[in-house]
């Protein structure tokens, strides 16, 4: 990974001048066993979630207080490094390759530009992948502003290229909580410029808006929100009384459920850990806490790696199904002692305690596949008895006054966008149907869509698989009529009822 540009040393070596010193630094401690581990993990990928190439921690000027222009003169962005967005687009080139749905929804719709007159606020993880959806959104008529969900998970060269092609973008990798909210801030609250959008993965942005800018929330035409926990968050509202404007969860239509969150959380489970930690699977105890979607797809892969994977469970179908695919459910605290890996994903809170971590074996590996950083107690390890030793970008050790370890992976935030990186094409079935979402709200007309948490129409859901078909040569039989009056169907869908479950 460290070597895509460039096959020796030297390239890499002058990637940027931080970059040298990492490099220099580096060996003379390690020795030569160890060199080639230096030399990846300094350079390139040193703190990157995906192959960044651009990223070091040792500049300590933070973006915020830079001042930037892109090559047309504005500086209405923030990123790390304005420089790095030819890198940039040349990953967003990459991603582009595998995201033929967007591309083709882009083609099809761009003469009629349904988004024109949309003014965009997001709030998502800034990849190659977001980059092609937010492109996308231009191009079908929208203005976008946008900036990050996660802290860690921005790529700096994508942001860079997508500020160089005049989006606003306010993230960088690394920001403080106090930037988090600064960059939420500078999407929304500018001169001129009012957002009669929403897309949001995680709700913080919605919860900015409505608790700071009431009246831009009053007249947000709708909102898209894309993550379990932000969903939730929306229904709250709704309960409330409190939501002003018609929502549409993304997250549970069937195309996000069953593929975002069950095919590449079980691809991208093995990669966040493998590129941390180089653990081998085989015969490792893992428990993992939470089998919905997440957790079906994080032990489809352990298991099939000869992992004895079991399962933690609070709903008794969960519970059940977990069983039918020959996995033990037992309490966290049961097991605690025996387990080689403690994956979370449930989106719940304190599902890993401190005086679970306090009973862990020495070397044991935690981390997190739900949205927030909340499911470890990680709070409860900033305490004076235990100390926190940097690995490596992303890897923490937390040494307890007896020497034992536990390995802490992403600071117990979202693993395999921290520390790898999620496979493209599962992105495309997710960024369709966000855009197709936001379409659908900007478009309704006036009372379709109350001031109400929707799901997205059924036609829209197989509308986006369609559009995924072609890149696997997949053929669609047609009902004949007499077929689809058996059925009671129309012969071009929709082919399910709402609550049919696939």
């Amino acid at each position: 990974m460290a070597h895509k540009h460039g096959h020796g040393r030297e390239r890499i070596q002058f990637a940027n001048a931080e970059d040298k010193q990492e490099f220099t630094k580096y060996p003379t401690k390690a020795g030569r066993r160890s060199l080639s581990r230096s030399i990846s993990q300094s350079s390139t990928d040193s703190y990157s979630s995906a192959a960044s190439y651009t990223d070091s921690s040792d500049d300590e000027t933070s973006p915020r207080d830079k001042a930037q222009v892109n090559t047309h003169g504005s500086s209405d962005f923030c990123v790390k490094n304005i420089k790095q967005a030819e890198f940039g687009r040349r990953e967003i080139e990459i991603a582009e390759q595998d995201m033929s749905a967007l591309i083709s929804l882009r083609k099809r719709a761009q003469g009629e530009k349904p988004l024109a007159g949309a003014k965009i606020v997001g709030c998502t993880h800034i990849t190659a992948q977001t980059a092609v959806l937010i492109e996308t959104l231009v191009a079908l008529g929208a203005q976008c502003r946008w900036t990050a969900c996660n802290i860690y998970s921005t790529q700096n060269e994508v942001a860079a290229a997508l500020a160089e092609t005049g989006v606003p973008v306010f993230a960088w990798k690394g920001e403080s909580e106090d930037d988090f909210w600064w960059c939420i801030d500078r999407c929304v609250n500018t001169e001129g410029w009012q957002a009669n959008m929403i897309l949001d993965d995680g709700g913080d942005l919605t919860h900015w808006v409505y608790k700071k800018y009431p009246s831009v929330f009053k007249k947000v035409r709708g909102i898209v929100e894309e993550s379990v926990t932000g969903v939730h968050r929306l229904y709250q509202l709704s309960k409330a009384g409190k939501l002003c404007v018609p929502a549409m969860n993304v997250n549970d239509s069937v195309t996000k459920q069953k593929f975002d969150n069950l095919y590449c959380c079980r691809e991208s489970i093995l990669d966040g850990l493998k590129r941390t930690t180089d653990i081998m699977f085989g015969g490792k105890q893992v428990v993992v806490c939470g089998y919905g979607e997440v957790g079906k797809g994080c032990c489809t892969a352990l298991k099939a790696l000869g992992a004895i994977v079991c399962i933690t469970e609070i709903d008794p179908i969960c519970a059940l199904q977990a069983c039918m695919d020959g996995f033990r459910v037992v309490k966290l605290s049961e097991v605690i002692r025996q387990m080689d890996v403690v994956i979370t994903c449930t989106g719940n809170k304190n599902v890993v305690t401190r005086e679970q971590l306090d009973r862990m074996k020495n070397g044991c590996i935690v981390c997190n596949m739900g949205h927030s950083n909340t499911e470890i107690d990680v709070a409860s390890l900033r305490s004076p008895e235990l100390t926190w030793e940097r690995v490596r970008s992303q890897v923490d050790h937390i040494i307890w006054p007896d020497g034992k370890r536990v390995v802490l992976l992403a600071e117990g935030r979202l693993l395999n966008l921290s520390c790898s990186t999620v496979p493209t094409f599962v992105l495309s079935i997710t960024a369709t149907t966000q855009a197709l979402a936001l379409i659908e709200l900007f478009n309704a007309p006036e009372g379709r869509y109350k001031q109400d948490v929707y799901l997205l129409p059924k036609k829209m859901d197989e509308y986006v698989a369609s559009l995924h078909l072609p890149n696997f040569d997949a053929h669609l039989t047609e009902l004949s009529d007499e077929q689809a009056k058996y059925m009671g169907l129309n012969k071009n869908g929709p082919f399910k009822p709402n609550y049919y479950r696939y």
